[in-house]
């Protein structure tokens, strides 16, 4: 089968065809390390990270060279360090760490390179001396800026008509800018700010011109696929192709866009019960605070389960129908735990929905339909049966990134062995109980399971357990 997806830039879904099949690049838009991540920061790793695991599947692990960004100099890094009085590493390195360890916890699989800004300041000098030399940049004011009238393509990403743009400007608040959307490549830092050396004098790069250096100077130029949210197509990604492309003198040419990433991918926006997220309405959810409450495959589950380029609204309901979902494929698992299985060819169904612009809706329901066939095979004694629909299922929440737990360990939580002997006492007792149609006590043994934070499950081949999240 042949993967499609969804082009920003052309608009359409389209077979994907890497440059060279034995070194499929691709580049996604990582964090800005001042703060704990919020829930919307978490929807690009994870959708691209389903993204890298069936690129790797397709053309080998080896053969797949994926880099997301670490931005480590920033106006909101320079005010969190000023405000503790510390060196800007310090604040950095403190949410890197606290990024990562969120992302493990979504079992999103770290990307073979992370650039950081503040390594690959002589790379993002050159570019900005490269884009000079072409004429389409100029200095004013110890300020570089880029010319956007210099680049005839400049709006075709986001669809923007420059004329109509700067006809619509409103006030041009720098009076050395020669229109108002052109855009800053090196600045003068401030007293007390971090500086580097440049031809321009000591100052600091401007966000968009970090991304094209780096990722000219760690994966090289064209790149196949470059990824990340709705909200960075213009100005930020829109910035980066007329960078990336008039550095080499492209800005004129053809197809010059194909210069620089071949296929562009936005996930969509993600609200919070309806409502976009601010600090002002203090709907803010902090990755990190939701993974100290809940399994990470939940929050990861609850990600995947819309359309990556559709609005996704985070609510009570999705948490709950998300580990809902994923209790009953791991009781299937868990009931099949006698049959050995590794992970295998995912089914056709699967694969047909994965590879059509990651629908992983239509992915996600075809575990359902093993999950079945495992309850029905273990039901019937047909371990072959079994075995096979295992393997499928497990091969295919490779690709998801779920189902990596132990479903003993997923349902127990944190139980130690003398709880769960209780609660499987409590259970036999129950079944008795209500095998015997002696309602209230089964009635009081459930109110004592639920005294004991342990939620019962009900179902067709009898009653499993977890404890509350």
């Amino acid at each position: 089968m042949t993967l499609f997806l969804y082009d920003t830039l052309r608009r359409e879904k389209r077979a994907f065809e890497p440059r060279d099949p034995k070194r499929v690049t691709l580049y996604v838009c990582g964090p800005t390390v001042y703060d704990f991540a919020h829930i919307g920061n978490a929807r690009p790793p994870v959708v691209f990270d389903v993204l890298v695991r069936l690129l790797r599947r397709t053309y080998g692990s080896d053969a797949v060279v994926y880099a997301r960004n670490v931005t480590d100099v920033d106006d909101k890094i320079n005010q969190k360090a000023a405000k503790e009085g510390v060196p800007i590493g310090e604040v950095t390195a403190r949410y890197e760490a606290a990024y990562l360890a969120d992302m493990a916890a979504l079992n999103v699989s770290p990307p073979d390179i992370a650039p950081h800004v503040t390594d690959h300041m002589d790379a993002i000098v050159r570019q900005i001396e490269a884009i000079v030399a072409a004429g389409s940049a100029y200095a004013a004011e110890g300020h570089v800026l880029f010319d956007v009238s210099s680049y005839p393509s400049y709006g075709a990403l986001s669809g923007r008509n420059l004329d109509d743009m700067i006809a619509g400007a409103r006030v041009e608040v720098a009076p050395y800018k020669k229109n108002p959307h052109d855009f800053v490549l090196w600045k003068p830092s401030k007293a007390g700010e971090p500086s580097w050396p440049s031809p321009w004098g000591e100052g600091r790069p401007g966000w968009h011109i970090e991304c094209s250096a780096m990722i000219e100077q760690v994966l090289g130029l064209p790149i196949d696929i470059h990824g990340g949210g709705i909200d960075l197509v213009f100005p930020h990604h829109e910035n980066e192709i007329a960078q990336g492309v008039c550095a080499h003198g492209h800005a004129h040419a053809d197809q010059a866009h194909d210069e620089y990433a071949r296929y562009w991918m936005h996930n969509g926006f993600l609200t919070v019960d309806a409502e976009k997220m601010s600090k002002s309405i203090g709907n803010v959810l902090l990755l990190h605070d939701l993974v100290q409450h809940m399994p990470g495959e939940v929050v990861r589950w609850a990600l995947l389960s819309a359309h990556y380029r559709q609005p996704l609204d985070w609510n009570q309901s999705l948490l709950d129908q998300s580990r809902k979902n994923l209790d009953r494929l791991y009781g299937a698992l868990g009931r099949a735990k006698g049959v050995a299985a590794e992970p295998g060819e995912p089914p056709a169904e699967f694969l047909a929905a994965i590879e059509d612009d990651l629908n992983t809706p239509g992915a996600i329901a075809s575990l359902f339909g093993l999950s079945s066939e495992i309850e029905r095979g273990m039901t019937a004694g047909d371990h072959v049966a079994v075995a096979a629909a295992k393997a499928a299922l497990l091969g295919a929440a490779d690709v998801l990134g779920v189902l990596q737990s132990d479903p003993e360990a997923w349902f127990s939580g944190a139980a130690d062995d003398a709880l769960k002997a209780e609660v499987e006492a409590l259970l036999a007792e129950r079944f008795t109980a209500r095998t015997e149609k002696n309602w209230a006590e089964a009635d009081r043994i459930r109110d004592r399971l639920t005294a004991l934070n342990v939620v019962v499950m009900d179902g067709p081949n009898g009653a499993t357990w977890r404890m509350k999240d």
